[in-house]
């Protein structure tokens, strides 16, 4: 899986937990998921099971330590599916 497909399948699971506040399009890959975002952390662990699930992966306690951008939940997730 590409860089690009994760970052497609991933998008819509992040726009799910957005605040009204936050424009859609105003996510990028190095978007901060709590500061940029304003994803709260119960909702950034609602964010970690979707991404379990739709990858059919498992998050350690560590990769949920360096979960702060999208481009480290992509990082990760290739890491999972590799």
């Amino acid at each position: 899986m590409t860089t690009e497909d994760i970052y497609a399948k991933l998008l819509p699971i992040i726009q799910t937990y957005l605040p009204e506040d936050v424009d859609q399009n105003e996510i990028k890959p190095d978007s901060d998921l709590t500061r940029e975002l304003n994803i709260n952390s119960a909702h950034l662990v609602d964010v970690v099971l979707d991404v379990e699930d739709a990858f059919a992966i498992e998050f350690a306690n560590e990769d949920m330590e360096s979960l702060r951008t999208m481009n480290d939940a992509i990082s990760i997730i290739q890491k999972k599916i590799n």
